[in-house]
């Protein structure tokens, strides 16, 4: 088992923050954000590795998760107070710009930095996320039009449902979230369209026998998931997906244009994020590269955690000299 920092707990933005910190304080920063259901820890191989290579790491627990705080208004979670964390974040410990990397949800978060939070941001990185320009349409209505009402991300707008749903016995569900691809990109999108649907808590439901692909997580890594979910339940990080409305509405003046370097992570059998969806980017990115992990599901730094490090850290020497902006 990987071993992990103790967190520091800091005030930011209004909330308590678990932050875990690895690398020498006067290396450039980089911040590490997780994303749906996961936690700091997913980014246990990056820490150290990263950390090696001279950089002072951040990878806290996000509002609605583990340690931090999880406020009850929904509206609590929307992507101004997300990213004002992130900033009170490197308020706390002294940073004036970092690297955002994220994956996931985290990825989201990381893309929107540079754009409400400009100065505060040298570089992003993203894990499998690309950056999504503000749609014009409701996102929701576009998700409920392309996949239908048991795609998961318009599921998780019931107020409680899909919190019940996962929390009533963690253990199964991070047993069925978190395993290894075992379907290819050309395999899905060969798929009947009802199979594509995204309809995670009917897959759920189904026998655990018939889950297909191999457990990701050893038994003491499962663990550290199982024990924290089960304190916290899952609320706070399903707000994320019950604000995607809010974020679009409250978005429509923002520039849509990621004015620093761009690293972009895919991997090529997520069926969540796939590269397809970063076809396009540099229009937004203009200082844009791509980084392929093959064979590789939604998990990434989990999954290929050493092909993950050495990409990032290989571009962030090219691209970045410690001391200058």
């Amino acid at each position: 088992m990987v071993s992990f920092p103790s967190p520091t707990m800091i005030q930011s933005n209004g909330i308590d923050m678990a932050v875990y910190e690895a690398g020498p304080k006067d290396g450039m920063a980089v911040v590490l954000c997780h994303g749906f259901p996961e936690l700091a820890y997913s980014w246990r191989h990056q820490l150290p590795a990263l950390a090696a290579a001279g950089y002072r790491v951040l990878a806290p627990d996000q509002r609605g998760y583990g340690l931090s705080s999880r406020p009850a208004a929904v509206e609590q979670y929307d992507m101004e107070h997300l990213t004002a964390d992130l900033v009170g974040m490197l308020d706390a410990f002294g940073i004036q710009k970092a690297i955002f990397c994220g994956h996931d949800w985290g990825g989201v978060v990381a893309w929107n930095m540079p754009l409400l939070h400009g100065r505060r941001v040298r570089g992003v990185i993203g894990v499998n996320t690309p950056f999504f320009p503000r749609p014009p349409f409701d996102p929701i209505t576009g998700l409920r039009a392309a996949y239908g009402d048991d795609m998961y991300m318009v599921e998780f707008q019931k107020p409680g449902e899909a919190d019940a749903v996962l929390a009533k016995d963690v253990g199964r569900t991070f047993r069925f979230f978190m395993r290894r691809s075992a379907i290819t990109q050309a395999e899905f999108q060969a798929a009947p369209q009802g199979a594509r649907s995204l309809a995670l808590l009917r897959a759920m439901a189904s026998e655990e026998k018939d889950w297909r692909g191999e457990l990701l997580l050893t038994p003491d890594e499962l663990k550290v998931y199982v024990d924290t979910f089960t304190r916290t339940g899952f609320t706070g990080g399903i707000n994320w997906y019950r604000n995607l409305t809010r974020n679009c509405e409250r978005s429509a003046v923002i520039t849509q244009i990621v004015n620093v370097p761009g690293l972009m992570i895919m991997a090529e059998d997520d069926v969540v994020l796939p590269p397809k969806l970063a076809d396009g980017m540099d229009e937004y990115v203009p200082d844009l590269e791509k980084a392929l992990i093959y064979h590789c599901g939604h998990w990434t730094q989990q999954e290929h955690p050493d092909k993950t490090s050495t990409i990032m850290i290989d571009w962030l020497k090219r691209r970045f000299i410690p001391g200058i902006d």
